[in-house]
């Protein structure tokens, strides 16, 4: 089993966008957040998948490391 956080962005038009640090390249994206959680699901099965046949390793989040900066603006 393999666990990988995902980033949710909010778009303008609506929606959200959905990135997966461990997995370059990994995006996709739903029209609530129902939608983009699975299409999340989707994309990464699809993609370790991908890396499976090729022979590849499968990364995870041990590398992964999660901090929130928080910035004034001058």
């Amino acid at each position: 089993m393999h666990n990988y956080k995902i980033l949710l962005q909010k778009e303008p038009e609506g929606g959200f966008t959905v990135t997966v640090p461990a997995l370059p390249g990994c995006i996709t994206y739903g029209e609530n957040l129902d939608e983009a959680i699975a299409m999340a699901k989707e994309a990464i099965e699809l993609y370790i998948e991908e890396l499976r046949e090729r022979g590849d390793e499968i990364p995870d989040n041990n590398n992964t490391l999660e901090y929130s900066l928080n910035l004034e603006h001058a």
